[in-house]
């Protein structure tokens, strides 16, 4: 029989379990004996009985194919080809036997060796059944060989044989890919004539997951399921299971409870996908009341179940000791828990370096890591800025052959750019083994974000030259560029773009926009964005709250918060950051602590150190600020740096040295490289000319390599944004923009301003002290605007520290000199002169 005699050598790595069998036994009844071992799955046993009675003893051939059904039945697919290698040695002809061949193709089937399987398949010929067909049928589905199935399918009924179960479930799950959709949307319509949906439950398994996986309608997966006249616990599992994986995670849960109801029992399955629904969902209680029913299932040890709960507690805001406890109390802890730890170390935020430790005694375990393992690591890097680190884990990835997986190198690129090593990040990205969009997206967002938009723009025409696409992600990201540098021109020229690529209706865009506009000082084009979208999110309200915060608009972000809660949106820590900015900058107090008390209260959201600034920053603008300092030290856990900036901060704008030393103190105890720091001591003494105290800071940080950050004022005209520094001549117009800044200085003086040289924080003269005022980046940005833009448009100019208070008045008589709007965004917040005044109304 040369069609199906495939010699097969046993598998080095499955050696035969040693047996305690006396080699001179001579069984009475060696089939029977065989038989009785196969039917109580003992097929090692049973091979060992076989192999050493081989030159006396032969099994017969229905021996042989109730011993290849047990190895099929114990997945023993390696003991079975070795079971094929020693019939074909027996001499027993096997031709005609359609069961044993039937056996065979299944074996090679499910063991993934399709060639072999197709082989024994064709050598039946005409004896082919029903068992035959199925067999082959799903073999192809489940291999990844789905046409092929679908080929085999059509053959059968070509010559024929009516489908049987088995065929249908086969063939369907073929046509869950999306190639194949339709051809299973006709078998559908086959099995309801046949009557197998009533009467099969693997049928109806199967049109679940066509509705589900290759429909993506989740909907009418739940009306197959709710058709299904009998229904078992594996049943329920995959409806979950399809909900939980198609973001479905409310109604996986539903569906959950519905199965306890109906006396069902869980397994491991199913309490994985609902807790990762909780994950999904942020339910944290829910998820706890689940690792409760775990224990009493007793599958708290189990690994998979356990992998869930630890990705619940992590993306759920639980304790990272919950989720080390789950970790500890695994039975055996394999690849999957220790990246689920790993994992969640790093989405959990701040607990980075305790991922990396994890790594190292994970390897010290003997445990190799996988590329999901060395993607999370190299986020907790980038979270970290730290590159050495993150190259040193790279070469592990390299030397375990994980360096050409997307994800791998997608994280290289991301760790770079994160770190703020762009250059480093796009030698990463060109080395990429196979670029996709996610490896595009994340070198624009890098740049995006590091304030290179021009580089952002050319990687997004790179995309639009491939065949890969953009996605909303991309279209994003280059909104958040333009938000950036404040270049709306650009930010303009994408909103136009994506009206014609048929972006501009999703809500992530959405929202991207309303950021983009209101970041760029259009706040009026922001809320027409939010105005016009039928479908508005948490992110979408705290977007628009939060621009009419910045743009001093206090009494709109106040009245837009109370229609998010009419509208029943819950808002989220971020929401409330917005609504007590805007009450900061309005001097709202009452206001502001109904607000901060009301957080808890009513929604439940515990305050964060950005709250407890906002408080702070209130207190500090109204000159409380020694109920500023009780504020901070009653706080439940110890203030950060930035509460402490922001009440230094304050004491500049008030003058007062006292509390703003200690204040400085407090921060550089915590980060004594802190440059803000330095430079706003450094200035409260120097606006109180106490010259010695400023010589000492300074001193002091040329001593510690404390760099300054350099102030600078840019301006976008013609879709090119132009950065000015102080007394910046480097500009090919310097002549005419300081030509144009001494007819101001004329104009403005006339109409009353008068130089307020207490902002020049230099032991200089008087004179030069006024001669430095009219150096100042944004002086020189509007002087650049006035000459290279036309009325009606407004001069936008963008300044990445606080805007002086003596610029702050000259842009005031320069609106009215000229009758130009100018919008300022400085790094607090917006102003918008007009006239001859400014939104702030003088409070910022």
């Amino acid at each position: 029989m040369s069609s199906v005699c495939v010699s097969l050598p046993l598998p080095a790595k499955t050696p035969l379990k040693p047996i305690n069998i006396n080699p001179n036994f001579k069984p009475p009844n060696f089939d029977d004996n065989l038989i009785h071992l196969a039917n109580t799955a003992q097929i090692h046993k049973a091979m060992h009985l076989i192999t050493t009675h081989q030159h006396k003893l032969t099994p017969d051939l229905n021996t042989y194919s109730t011993l290849l059904k047990s190895c099929i039945r114990t997945r023993n697919f390696d003991l079975g080809k070795l079971l094929h290698n020693n019939l074909i040695s027996s001499g027993l002809v096997f031709d005609d036997h359609v069961i044993m061949l039937n056996s065979l193709i299944t074996l090679y089937s499910k063991s993934g060796d399709l060639v072999t399987a197709k082989c024994l398949f064709d050598s039946v010929g005409d004896r082919r059944d029903l068992v035959s067909w199925s067999a082959i049928i799903s073999g192809f589905a489940h291999n990844g060989m789905e046409r092929e199935s679908v080929c085999m399918f059509v053959d059968m009924i070509k010559s024929g044989e009516r489908p049987n179960q088995f065929c249908f479930s086969g063939v369907i799950h073929a046509c869950c890919s999306r190639g194949n959709v339709d051809v299973g949307l006709g078998i559908f319509g086959f099995v309801i004539k046949t009557g197998y949906f009533e009467a099969d439950l693997c049928v109806g398994c199967a049109l679940i997951d066509l509705f589900a996986k290759g429909l993506s309608d989740m909907k009418l997966a739940r009306v197959v399921f709710d058709r299904m006249p009998e229904r078992n616990a594996v049943t329920w599992t995959l409806m979950i299971t399809r909900y939980a994986q198609m973001g479905f995670s409310g109604d996986a849960l539903e569906l959950f409870l519905s199965m306890v109801e109906n006396g069902f029992v869980a397994d491991r399955f199913t309490f994985s996908s609902v807790i990762s629904g909780c994950a999904e969902l942020g339910w944290l209680d829910v998820g706890k009341q689940l690792h409760s029913l775990v224990v009493k299932s007793g599958l708290s040890t189990d690994v998979c179940v356990g992998c869930s709960l630890l990705d619940m507690y992590a993306k759920s805001g639980g304790s990272l000791i919950d989720s080390r406890n789950v970790f500890n109390r695994m039975s055996e802890q394999n690849i999957m828990s220790w990246t689920a730890m790993i994992t969640g170390y790093v989405l959990s935020g701040g607990f980075d370096r305790e991922a990396i430790e994890m790594y190292i005694k994970m390897i010290e375990s003997r445990v190799l890591p996988n590329e999901i393992t060395f993607s999370s690591l190299l986020k907790a890097c980038g979270n970290l800025a730290d590159t050495k680190a993150g190259e040193q884990i790279y070469s592990n990835a390299v030397k375990l052959g994980f360096s050409s997986v997307n994800c791998v190198g997608n994280s290289l690129v991301s760790m770079y750019a994160r770190s703020g090593s762009i250059e480093d990040a796009q030698k990463a990205f060109e080395i990429l083994f196979e670029k996709n969009l996610i490896s595009y997206n994340i070198l624009v967002d890098a740049y995006a974000k590091n304030l290179n938009s021009d580089e952002a723009f050319d990687i997004f025409n790179q995309i639009e030259d491939t065949e890969i696409g953009v996605d909303a992600f991309t279209y994003a990201s280059l909104l958040s560029g333009a938000a950036s540098v404040g270049a709306v021109g650009k930010g303009e020229q994408l909103h136009a773009r994506l009206l014609k690529s048929g972006f501009e209706s999703n809500q992530f865009i959405r929202n991207a926009l309303i950021s983009m506009y209101s970041k760029c000082g259009n706040i009026v084009a922001a809320y027409q964005v939010f105005d016009d979208m039928e479908d508005r999110n948490v992110i979408s309200w705290t977007s628009i709250i939060t621009g009419f915060a910045k743009h001093g608009l206090a009494k709109r972000a106040r009245e837009m918060f109370e229609q998010m809660l009419l509208a029943g949106v819950k808002p989220n820590d971020v929401t409330y950051v917005a609504v007590l900015s805007a009450c900061s900058h309005a001097g709202l107090m009452d206001e502001g602590w109904k607000h901060f008390n009301n957080m808890y209260k009513e929604h439940g959201i515990n305050p964060k150190m950005e709250h407890y600034a906002c408080i702070v920053d209130l207190l500090g603008r109204l000159g409380y600020l020694e109920s500023a300092v009780q504020f901070i030290e009653s706080m439940p856990y110890t203030a950060d740096p930035l509460v402490w900036r922001t009440l230094l901060g304050a004491c500049h704008v008030h003058r007062n040295t006292e509390i703003g030393k200690y204040a400085a103190e407090m921060i550089l105890k915590q980060d004594p490289s802190d440059p803000a720091a330095h430079v706003l001591l450094s200035n409260l003494y120097a606006s109180k000319s106490q010259w010695d105290h400023v010589t000492e800071i300074r001193k002091g940080m040329k001593q510690r390599n404390v760099v300054k950050e350099v102030g600078c004022s840019w301006i976008e005209t013609g879709n090119t944004v132009h950065k000015f520094y102080v007394g910046d001549t480097s500009h090919p117009q310097a002549r005419d923009i300081y030509g144009q800044l001494d007819q101001l200085a004329v104009k403005i003086k006339k109409l009353g301003y008068i130089p307020d040289t207490n902002f020049v924080l230099h032991n200089v003269v008087e004179e030069q002290k006024e001669q430095y005022l009219f150096q100042h980046s944004e002086k020189i940005a509007v002087a650049f605007g006035l000459i290279s833009t036309a009325k009606p448009k407004p001069i936008r100019i963008f300044k990445n520290l606080r805007i002086c208070g003596d610029c702050h008045t000259a842009m005031k008589y320069i609106s009215l000199a000229t009758g130009r709007d100018i919008v300022v965004r400085d790094s607090n917040r917006f102003h918008h002169f007009v006239d001859g005044s400014c939104s702030c109304n003088e409070y910022w």
